[in-house]
């Protein structure tokens, strides 16, 4: 890799998705869904296909690791540049082809959507956006913000909440009303803390025990373990 190259990966590690981190993310945004949907007034079975949809939302990032990792082309940085607005496309596409329900499906496929059309993979707008997708949008921002990542440190909830107003025009009015009620009523400590969840699935991850493909329902292929 060339020095442009190494310098850009070394300030923005895009693809450095892993078993626990997405599944710690997924976790945490699936507990902020279901009680949105129960805020908003949704039935029993809209806020389980929300919180399985938010848990899973984010599965296409492991399959595209998978042709990734290990890999020291230049080229990569183009592919981690197009990276952000592939994997929810291909989230959806591997949880079809699981047999998800097609509400399940399109609430991942969508869940990058703004409001006002700024989204992908369609630029839809508002209603154009099934419910679902848009109340894992708002969550799913939020679960990101009070997260550590490998360019920055977590922000605090008040911090990520002033940035979130800031760019209220992304999200469904309704949805983002009932997301502060529930700030605002409910400890948010406890939905966020997925700690002793990461720490447990390291000790697997480092004994071998997960695997992505293993994760994705797959065989581990050769090129993969290589």
């Amino acid at each position: 890799m060339g020095k442009t190259g190494q310098e850009y990966r070394k300030k923005y590690p895009i693809i450095r998705p892993t078993i626990v981190k997405e599944l710690a993310h997924g976790i945490a945004v699936s507990r902020l869904a279901r009680r949105v949907g129960e805020r908003m007034g949704l039935s029993k079975e809209e806020c389980h296909d929300l919180a399985l949809a938010g848990l899973l939302h984010d599965i296409g990032k492991l399959e595209l690791a998978k042709y990734v990792y290990g890999k020291e082309d230049e080229t990569l940085i183009i592919e981690e540049m197009r990276y952000v607005r592939r994997h929810s496309r291909l989230s959806a596409e591997i949880l079809e082809k699981k047999g998800y329900s097609e509400k399940i499906v399109d609430m991942v496929r969508y869940h990058h959507e703004n409001c006002d059309g700024s989204g992908y993979p369609m630029n839809l707008l508002r209603d154009e956006i099934p419910l679902g997708a848009r109340i894992l949008r708002v969550c799913d921002v939020f679960a990101a913000l009070t997260a550590d990542r490998p360019y920055r440190k977590a922000f605090d909830v008040k911090t990520a909440l002033d940035m979130m107003i800031e760019e209220a025009k992304y999200y469904d009015v309704g949805v983002f009303l009932a997301f502060m009620n529930l700030v605002n009523e409910e400890k948010l400590e406890d939905i966020l803390d997925t700690g002793e969840l990461e720490h447990t699935l390291s000790e697997l991850v480092q004994k071998g025990q997960i695997t992505i493909a293993e994760f994705l329902g797959e065989k581990e292929t050769s090129e993969a373990q290589g």
